[in-house]
């Protein structure tokens, strides 16, 4: 069975974050668009402008938040290292524990732990770090390959915003469309998230369109 573009990016990529990137680069390219509507109302539209403004945009941020993502996971893996180094220093076998418990809380996680199964769970960490060596921090290819699909994901979301101006010589026209391809985008955004993480996904597709919208008209009030 071949598998889908989406099981294929979950491989690169955590589903929650793919959607999070897509949901980031489809109102930033929304927030072109609907103020591209308020110039076109008062002094008209310069088409060209406006597509080279929404791709760069986009292309920008996608930049921004790929190197983010590998800032963020290389202070995450130094952070683990140096919670290592702190566990193998630990004075005592109960300052140890204490500092799994702390870095690893399992009282957010959606199930009730009994108190002995939540102790062999610190115990099992405490004995397999008592075992391991350090590793020296450094970025993987995977870690790579997840900053080069966020780069793609934000990029390509300017996409449905400008493909209607390359079809439409109309400019109010193809604005419109372009603003109902991008609102059609968070409703399956929605979607998609809620069918992964076992949401409802009409009402969590409805919810994002809300969401987006508002989100759009907060940055466009603000200067955005």
């Amino acid at each position: 069975m071949k598998s889908s573009p989406f099981s294929s990016l979950s491989n690169i990529i955590d589903p929650g974050d793919a959607l999070g990137e897509v949901l980031f680069g489809l109102i930033m390219a929304l927030t072109w668009t609907v103020g591209s509507r308020l110039i076109l109302e008062q002094e008209g539209l310069n088409v060209r402008e406006l597509v080279i403004a929404t791709i760069g945009c986009n292309v920008a941020w996608g930049i921004i938040d790929a190197v983010l993502f590998v800032l963020g996971t290389t202070f995450y893996k130094s952070r683990r290292l140096r919670l290592f180094r702190q566990i193998k220093a630990a004075k005592s076998e109960a300052s140890a524990l204490t500092l799994l418990e702390k870095e690893f809380p399992i009282e957010e996680v959606p199930f009730a732990a009994k108190a002995a199964d939540r102790d062999a769970l610190y115990r099992s960490l405490l004995a397999l770090a008592g075992r391991a060596d350090p590793v020296k921090v450094s970025l993987s290819k995977a870690d790579l390959g997840a900053a080069i699909a966020i780069f793609l994901l934000v990029s390509a979301t300017s996409l449905p915003a400008v493909a209607p101006f390359l079809f439409i010589a109309n400019a109010e026209l193809a604005l419109r469309v372009s603003n109902l391809f991008l609102i059609l985008l968070l409703f399956v955004t929605g979607y998609a998230w809620a069918s992964f993480s076992g949401g409802r996904p009409l009402r969590a597709g409805v919810t994002m369109i809300c969401l987006g919208l508002l989100l759009v008209s907060i940055a466009i009030a603000l200067g955005g």
